[in-house]
């Protein structure tokens, strides 16, 4: 009887405490007893950043309950504050057995609009979630912790905009390790990526010391490739791995590259198969003199969903490494994120120091692939080689199919694959070797950045940074310009004539000299381009630019202006994020 006694009071214990208790029955045997703890609503406690990667997110427990039809409003902030509002499918109850929220406010109290069903019921609850203030990374010379934005246009149908900005930031030890033989090691900054609304709040932020270690070899490099995948998940590699993270933070692969590769920067994308494609390079690579090196952006990578490596393209030996016809008109002050305002001129020499350098030959930075996308209808790859042309495409069996680009330097039966610039009736168009063509807008892409299908519409978008635009630096740095633009390629014909472009009329202002990024969005039939490194050149902190343009006109419809926290401190790129691709079925 006194057993049963002590158990009941044990119980009512728990029950004013709402939590456990154990309590002893005898020396061979213990019970513990364990109460529901009662939530702020009819579901369970709320967990804020579950999986220790994303701050702004927080999980409402199920309690075993099984709400159905569920919809998450997280409510805007004052009187411009834009909701965040996505269904909640099943299964992703059930993968986090609660109801995820994405889209909080930082360092304040948050509410959460809940409707559900429950036994029948229709319920609507609104939960309370206070969250802490953004932790930045602090470097030398920062005046934020994270990039400021500032909305300047926002059209209606365009509010719940959100995007990704992948920004980077470089400190004191960004650069102090690199591989004895060459490499791109040394490539490296701590990475600053969140999503912004268009009220230039951050709603969600990764935390970058979960992920990047100076001091680690593994986690080393610059977040890069981040695309937000059809079921909703976010891909990205840093360095020496890869890795595939939901909006949640829930980490669900964290893997290094393939044993014999390294230094992953710019492009991963993934199959319809599942499978991923990675720029990386080489390790101990055997050049045709017999000398062994690190590669530097230069081996396209296929790794399936087990991490095994079924297939690679190896462009030293598809490609030409000693071709040099853009490589001697750049701008060395940026090849790429090397700023370097003292640079006088880009390092060509065959036998100049092996390593991420602007040359030519196997073992320098002489292609500079920054994006790798796929044709589902042939099988094939296509690439942007910053260094070469505006983009390649490249067969399963390593054959070029097509190169655009200007005709200066290609030789042999590569020069047979230049794709040949036309008008919009079909005539072709006079160009120098160099790219420049007469009375046209024709122009291809210089230095760009991701080179990309539209398989709706049937081109090719790109960003055209700029540099070394005609293969040679103009008289005065404010004539260059960058832009983002649209092709369209005849395989059969070999041609391509240009369809539009957004950039040039904004000038130097928005020029761009590296990173940045066009992408085609098909929901709103509409073109974002970011001008990642606008004012990298200014003594002023850097001030990337977004503009969403309607598809085919010039017609803004979102434009936000980025104040990074440094000078000489650009973006990345950045990415449309949207919640339901993530949450709902």
């Amino acid at each position: 009887m006194m057993k049963h006694t002590l158990l009941t009071a044990a119980i009512a214990s728990a029950l004013l405490l709402g939590g456990s208790i154990t309590v002893g029955i005898s020396s061979a045997d213990a019970a513990v007893v364990s109460l529901a703890r009662p939530g702020q609503g009819q579901l369970g406690k709320i967990k804020v950043n579950p999986y220790g990667h994303a701050p702004l997110s927080a999980v409402i427990n199920l309690q075993s309950k099984e709400p159905k039809d569920v919809v998450v409003t997280v409510r805007g902030k004052g009187k411009d504050g834009v909701p965040i509002t996505y269904p909640v499918s099943r299964d992703i109850q059930q993968t986090h057995d609660g109801i995820p929220v994405f889209g909080l406010y930082a360092d304040h109290s948050n509410e959460v609009q809940l409707n559900y069903v429950l036994d029948g019921k229709k319920v609507e609850e609104v939960y309370k979630i206070q969250t802490q203030p953004i932790a930045g990374i602090s470097v030398d010379g920062a005046v934020y912790s994270m990039p400021k934005v500032t909305p300047k246009v926002v059209k209606k149908g365009f509010e719940d905009r959100l995007y990704w900005i992948n920004h980077i930031l470089m400190d004191n030890d960004s650069m102090d390790v690199m591989w004895s033989k060459g490499g791109a090691l040394e490539w490296n900054r701590w990475p600053v990526n969140f999503i912004t609304d268009t009220q230039g709040e951050p709603r969600w932020y990764l935390d970058a010391n979960t992920i990047h270690d100076d001091n680690d070899v593994n986690k080393r490099g610059i977040v890069m490739g981040v695309h937000q995948v059809e079921n909703g998940d976010i891909i990205f590699a840093q360095g020496q791995r890869y890795y595939r993270m939901d909006l949640l933070g829930r980490m669900i692969v964290e893997r290094d590259l393939p044993r014999g590769y390294i230094d992953f920067s710019h492009a991963m994308t993934e199959l319809p198969n599942g499978n991923y494609l990675i720029r990386a390079a080489k390790k101990d690579y055997v050049r045709p003199d017999g000398v062994v090196t690190n590669t530097v952006r230069d081996h396209i990578l296929e790794i399936d969903q087990q991490g095994r490596l079924v297939e690679v393209w190896d462009l030293n030996k598809i490609l030409d490494p000693m071709r040099d016809a853009l490589l001697l008109a750049l701008d060395a002050k940026a090849v790429c994120l090397n700023v370097d305002d003292d640079a006088e001129a880009v390092s060509i020499e065959p036998d100049a120091p092996f390593g991420d350098h602007a040359g030519v030959g196997t073992g320098r930075n002489w292609a500079h692939v920054n994006s790798v996308d796929y044709d589902a209808s042939d099988d094939s790859i296509v690439i942007s080689p910053r260094h070469q042309a505006t983009a390649i495409k490249i067969g399963r069996d390593k054959e070029v199919k097509w190169i655009l680009g200007p005709s200066e330097g290609w030789k042999g039966d590569l020069a047979t694959k230049l794709l040949t610039p036309v008008d919009n009736r079909g005539k072709k168009l006079n160009c120098s070797p160099q790219g420049k063509c007469e009375n046209t807008d024709f122009d291809f892409g210089y230095t760009q950045h991701t080179s990309w299908l539209v398989p709706e519409k049937g081109t090719l978008v790109t960003f055209d940074n700029g540099d070394g635009r005609y293969h040679e630096q103009p008289a005065f740095a404010e004539a260059k310009y960058s832009r983002g633009v649209e092709y369209k390629i005849d395989e059969k014909n070999m041609t391509v004539k240009q369809l539009w472009e957004y950039g040039k009329d904004r000038g130097y202002e928005w020029y761009s000299p590296i990173t940045s990024v066009t992408d085609y969005e098909a929901d709103k039939d509409t073109m974002m381009m970011y001008f990642a490194s606008a004012g990298l050149f200014s003594s002023e902190n850097t001030k990337p630019k977004l503009a969403e343009v309607k598809y085919g006109t010039q017609d803004v419809m979102v434009e936000l202006h980025v104040e990074a926290p440094t000078s000489k401190q650009p973006s990345y790129r950045a990415i449309v994020i949207r919640p339901d691709q993530a949450f709902g079925e």
